[in-house]
């Protein structure tokens, strides 16, 4: 072995003691900026986005107007910039419309069947003068069922009662250019009427989505009986059954007696037009300026029904004001010359609870490319607890995506909890398939079905979800404060790390459904 000379063992030391200071600075450095953020700021704002003059902030309506030019307002004071191009820059207006079904139904033979009355229709809100087309029969809808089925420019009937059987064949049609998915969603004709009855005023009811013009034209699903499903090949459901069941016994002309049928459709829509915000306020990096990191959050609730008001203190008045504080403290970092290496972009959108419209709207207009977009933090219900077992007694919060496309995210994270917060980091709702779907259900999912690395931040639904008692009496201000610097620490490593996130695992298909 090599002796050391005292002198390069001095130089050594030296070395080492400088590294540790540094790093020693950099921690104390993030602690001070996340000490900006307190209970008593978040408190604050909380109180009036979730207050009732705010009117629960529904897309469109005088409330979601007031909370935007409130947040617009805090970017502007902490001189923020506006990047959006047009108009007032703090503003990336998302085009919208409102829409309710009208006119819709479909003819075969001589039969003719109507929406809400026959089938259900669920899809795009717009309008055809009618479509004539022909229908082909794709058995229970599975993968092997599909594979080289020429359905372009055709209707697809499906018989399965599988979610995601269902959501597969959609995205077949979608992705093989078909006009429509026909399901018959039921064993019998008393489960159908069963459906039926549940979801017909879901499927009645005035909607929000964006406004795309022609290019909305994309394929609907149609809820059919077995009896109407069956009729419109001239034949009974018992007789569809019988050739699903040969079929996977491997006959492979099982379903030869069942031709294409004509068929036409008309669907046509009452639609009006709207203007609603997402609210952007940008902080410019330093060596590192051309990549961005975003932070999101939705300010935008249910309004007021039947009279009451929805205020939304956690859903996800939470979440904005978090990403409010944060902004604060990283442009106090900027002030004092200890700016982020990375740009950021804290962005509150719009229309989540009407189907993730505002980011998804961001996602397809980018401010800045997403190809240097290096990240999303988004945050969405972080002000409660939940009784889950795994949970109770604990400090926590629950994280979704940090590990569905990058490494390195996932171990920031963790590095960041354990260096300086100290929380249970609850992983429950980050399984795909877990019933709540919860990696498909917020803004975050518009920038992973892109290819950009997430971390979703939340604390679980309560017994207030959705309704008018998510009120700011019940939010636990202190664990908030934890969570919100947990965010931080995580956004401060991310935006000063030398390397750019490596993303090293698949993106993942579109199964979005808020």
């Amino acid at each position: 072995m090599k002796k050391i000379s005292t002198l390069s063992a001095m130089l050594l030391a030296g070395l080492t003691f400088a590294q540790t200071a540094d790093k020693t600075n950099e921690i104390d450095t993030a602690v001070k900026y996340a000490n900006t953020i307190t209970i008593e700021d978040l408190k604050e704002d909380l109180t009036i986005l979730a207050s009732d003059a705010l009117e629960g902030r529904e897309t469109g309506k005088r409330g979601q107007k007031m909370a935007a030019a409130y947040i617009k307002t805090h970017f502007e004071e902490l001189g923020l910039q506006g990047p959006a191009e047009a108009g007032n820059g703090y503003y990336q207006n998302v085009p919208l419309k409102t829409s309710k079904p009208g006119d819709i139904y479909i003819k075969f033979g001589d039969t003719k069947i109507n929406n809400l009355e026959d089938f259900l229709y669920y899809g795009p809100a717009y309008s055809t003068d009618g479509v004539s087309t022909s229908i082909v029969f794709g058995g229970a809808g599975t993968a092997e069922e599909l594979t080289n089925l020429d359905i372009k420019d055709k209707v697809l009937l499906i018989n399965t009662t599988d979610r995601n059987i269902r959501e597969s064949a959609m995205e077949y049609v979608d992705k093989n250019g078909g006009k429509m998915l026909f399901v018959i969603y039921a064993n019998n004709n008393d489960e159908y009427l069963k459906f039926y009855n549940t979801y017909k005023g879901y499927f009645n009811r005035e909607t929000i989505g964006l406004d795309k013009g022609a290019s909305n034209e994309q394929p609907g699903i149609v809820f059919l009986s077995p009896e109407t499903g069956a009729a419109m090949f001239g034949t009974s459901f018992d007789k569809l059954q019988k050739a699903i069941t040969a079929n996977k016994e491997g006959k492979k002309n099982a379903y030869k007696k069942l031709k294409e049928s004509a068929i036409s459709y008309k669907i046509d829509y009452e639609s009006k037009k709207i203007i609603s915000e997402n609210v952007l306020g940008y902080l410019e990096g330093t060596d590192l300026k051309d990549e961005l990191l975003i932070l999101t959050s939705h300010y935008d609730h249910e309004g007021i029904k039947n009279g009451e008001i929805y205020n939304g203190a956690d859903d996800d008045g939470s979440g904005t004001v978090a990403v409010m504080d944060i902004a604060e403290a990283f442009a106090k970092a900027k002030g004092d010359g200890n700016g982020p290496r990375r740009s950021i972009l804290f962005m509150t959108v719009t229309a989540e609870e009407k189907g993730l419209l505002g980011s998804e709207y961001y996602a397809d207009n980018p401010i800045f490319p997403l190809e240097n977009t290096v990240a999303d933090l988004n945050i969405d219900m972080i002000g409660r607890v939940d009784d889950r077992d795994e949970i109770v007694g604990k400090d926590y919060v629950s994280l979704v995506g940090s590990d569905k496309l990058s490494t390195e995210l996932h171990e920031i994270s963790e590095k960041a909890n354990s260096k300086y917060t100290n929380l249970y980091l609850d992983y429950t709702y980050n399984d795909e398939a877990h019933p709540e779907r919860i990696y498909y259900r917020s803004d975050h999912w518009n920038f992973a079905k892109n290819g950009i690395p997430v971390i979703f931040y939340t604390t679980g639904s309560h017994p207030d979800y959705h309704k008018p008692t998510d009120t700011v009496d019940k939010i636990e201000f202190e664990l908030m404060t934890e969570r919100t610097k947990l965010i931080f620490y995580t956004a401060w490593e991310i935006a000063n790390r030398d390397g750019r996130l490596i993303v090293d695992k698949g993106e993942k298909e579109d199964k979005a459904s808020k």
